[in-house]
């Protein structure tokens, strides 16, 4: 980090005033501890058709089906990657699934869509709307493989259609516990989710929403698997957890989301 005084604040002052360092760090790999500044952000949108909508492909399928097949190849067509979901708990509602290094993305090629057809009439839930980056934990062997490729990889899996996304709070008494301690908790939550990883009963995406999430969240989770219950079966297990049972404030709201298309270019994410 640069040494020199912030803009526009005498030096004294200047002097007493903490380092801050935004990156991201893993563990070390070749002697040297991993380090960058990249990181990968998510976006989840929830929206619904609303009633009376004749189906755009034609066909035998519903509205929101007969949309959702288009987005997936108006977002091919346009090199925006995606994941498109039809809404378990809806059948009128689908879901938006995008991501970027550079998160005016969402500005810039996302939210256009919803100025045009077949996008232009439907009805956004932004209850469900959740926005998330991808963090380190300080110990990853691979970091920007885990910042920036994990996250992409579990999100358009082949053979995981079943997706569950949610945003979480913790309770401010977890952020006063030593570092040990909190690690301690950390390490007997993580270890339940790689058990389920490794008997391939679920992956996960985890991202980071401080202050940038409407609902003053912490968290965004995404969990992926081949079938529902186990994800569910997950959910319910983790509530046993340290974390769970005693530092977590609020949990929910749940998008059960089963995929319908996914967009994956080649082009780089930024």
């Amino acid at each position: 980090m640069s040494d020199a005084k912030p803009e526009g604040i005498p030096a004294d002052i200047a002097k007493g005033l903490p380092t801050i360092d935004v990156h991201e760090y893993g563990g070390k790999k070749d002697g040297v501890r991993q380090s960058t500044n990249r990181r990968l952000f998510m976006q989840l949108l929830v929206f619904r058709v609303p009633v009376g909508t004749e189906p755009v492909s034609g066909g035998p399928k519903s509205a929101p089906d007969a949309i959702g097949s288009e987005l997936v190849s108006i977002l091919k067509a346009r090199e925006i990657a995606g994941v498109v979901y039809a809404d378990t708990m809806d059948p009128r509602s689908l879901a938006l699934l995008t991501w970027s290094e550079d998160p005016a993305h969402f500005i810039r090629a996302v939210r256009p869509l919803f100025t045009e057809s077949p996008l232009n009439h439907v009805e956004l839930r932004d209850d469900y709307a959740m926005l998330g980056r991808s963090y380190s934990t300080g110990h990853e062997p691979e970091l920007e493989w885990t910042l920036l490729e994990r996250p992409i990889e579990n999100a358009t899996k082949e053979g995981t259609p079943w997706h569950v996304w949610y945003p979480l709070r913790r309770k401010g008494s977890f952020a006063k516990l030593e570092g040990i301690d909190q690690s301690h908790i950390m390490r007997e939550h993580a270890s339940l989710g790689i058990a389920y990883g490794q008997q391939s009963l679920g992956t996960d995406i985890r991202l980071a929403c401080h202050g940038i999430d409407a609902g003053d969240n912490e968290f965004v989770i995404g969990l992926m698997g081949k079938d529902l219950h186990p994800l569910s079966h997950l959910v319910q297990a983790m509530r046993k957890t340290r974390q769970t049972s005693e530092f977590i404030e609020k949990m929910g709201p749940f998008f059960v989301g089963y995929v319908l298309g996914t967009s994956r270019p080649s082009t780089p994410r930024k």
